[in-house]
């Protein structure tokens, strides 16, 4: 009996000398080692902002390197679906909701209510959180919020004068009535493959009517009534007063032609201030934006699109704690209203306290689209990621990343099919596509 004391005495001894012996980094409390952070933040004081923000935590964590990869939003779908199947995904990234639902899927990320917890819970606002958390747990956190809303240009409709357009045949006759291309085009209509504009633009008119583009059993709706008289009413757009070459725009190029006053309307999030400031500052006293419209104008509000652009950290990260103490730094007070300031308006506060907090308010630019945020801030809390409006679902990505709507539009201005037949045609593929990814 004796033997067997000392025999287990002589086991636990040299598992204290084994695992204490060795100086790991996370039992010293100085974090030590080098992560990977993807971004989708390519250019501007947003991609200079991160940069600072990787040098001065490693600065204060010597033993760290950040390496930092950037990638625009669609090619980043690319690149970490490709990159999950060989193993070369980041430690840290910035990502979409959808993107996170089909991650939760693939069972790639690691909870981080550590970092919520350590934050400030009850400071974040709940819908974001929500598009994260899985069986009661958290795998994303908000970084920022902004919404989609109607631009436009005040004094073209003050010079032609029309009210701002409430209903969609309002926005469609004051669309006619101000293009005189090739200054200004009414509106453009962007149906570019490799994007989700077209989803993005038709998804604004059936949500205005009450349905979504997937309903609640995870089906694709695109025959409804709403859905075929929103086809209709993009087409007939296009053909009256966008740009023939807006079949191929994506977001970027739709967002320019804004920037550069050759639009009177388009929709877009608060995006569209730090655009026009840069591409044509003279205008800025010359836009607002207003409400998505509807159908009628007593129609009751719906919510349209929301997006809350979360960070995530991933599971095949060697150094987790290094990952998480790096996002937690970005929430820092006086860092996190400079990031929110590198584009005023177009990025919300993700934090319920900093959207009053004297310092956040203090800018210039927020200070003069104050009513315009009022609008987008309202929009921000009545909508959701497409196809997420029933929470949740991996769908949302597939109808989002697949360009199967885009595709669908194309066929119909370029190849002439009618609108039922390619409508019916999409359906079909999207719920195929829904259907293989269960």
């Amino acid at each position: 009996m004796k033997k067997k004391i000392i025999l287990l005495l002589i086991s636990v001894l040299f598992l204290i000398i084994s695992c204490g012996g060795s100086k790991k980094s996370n039992e010293t409390g100085e974090l030590e080692g080098e992560i990977v952070f993807w971004h989708s933040f390519t250019q501007g004081p947003r991609n200079e902002f991160m940069k600072q923000a990787a040098e001065e935590f490693m600065k204060k964590n010597p033993k760290v390197k950040i390496k930092i990869e950037t990638f625009a939003w669609p090619e980043f779908y690319t690149k970490w679906t490709t990159g999950l199947q060989a193993g070369q995904v980041p430690d840290v990234s910035t990502a979409l909701p959808n993107h996170v639902v089909e991650l939760l899927q693939a069972d790639a990320l690691v909870p981080i209510d550590d970092v919520i917890d350590h934050i400030g819970k009850d400071r974040f606002y709940a819908a974001p959180l929500t598009e994260g958390e899985l069986n009661g747990k958290h795998y994303s956190i908000p970084l920022y919020s902004h919404a989609q809303v109607m631009w436009y240009r005040k004094d073209l409709l003050q010079a032609a004068g029309l009210e701002v357009p409430k209903t969609w045949a309002e926005l469609f006759e004051a669309a006619k009535k101000l293009n005189n291309p090739p200054q200004v085009y009414g509106l453009s209509v962007p149906m570019g493959l490799g994007d989700m504009m077209a989803t993005r633009f038709l998804n604004f008119y059936v949500r205005s009517a009450g349905e979504t583009l997937i309903t609640k059993d995870g089906k694709a709706n695109l025959t409804s009534k709403a859905a075929i008289d929103g086809i209709n009413y993009w087409v007939n757009m296009y053909k009256a007063v966008s740009p023939k070459g807006s079949v191929n725009f994506k977001v970027l190029d739709q967002a320019t032609l804004y920037y550069q006053g050759k639009t009177a309307f388009d929709f877009n999030s608060g995006f569209q201030i730090g655009g026009v400031k840069q591409n044509s500052p003279d205008l800025l006293d010359k836009i607002a934006a207003a409400p998505i419209p509807k159908i009628n104008a007593t129609d009751p509000e719906q919510g349209i699109e929301t997006s809350n652009i979360p960070v995530i950290v991933w599971k095949n990260s060697k150094h987790p704690e290094i990952a998480k103490a790096f996002v937690e730094s970005l929430y820092e007070k006086e860092k996190y209203i400079k990031f929110l300031h590198s584009v005023p308006g177009g990025m919300l506060p993700a934090l319920k306290d900093i959207s009053n907090d004297p310092a956040y308010l203090d800018n210039p630019i927020i200070k003069q689209f104050q009513d315009t945020i009022t609008v987008i801030n309202n929009a921000v809390d009545k909508g959701t990621a497409i196809g997420m409006e029933s929470g949740p679902k991996p769908e949302a990505g597939i109808i989002t990343s697949q360009g199967v709507i885009e595709k669908m539009f194309q066929e119909i201005i370029l190849k002439n099919v009618p609108v039922e037949e390619a409508a019916k045609k999409a359906e079909k593929e999207l719920n195929d596509l829904f259907a293989a990814a269960k």
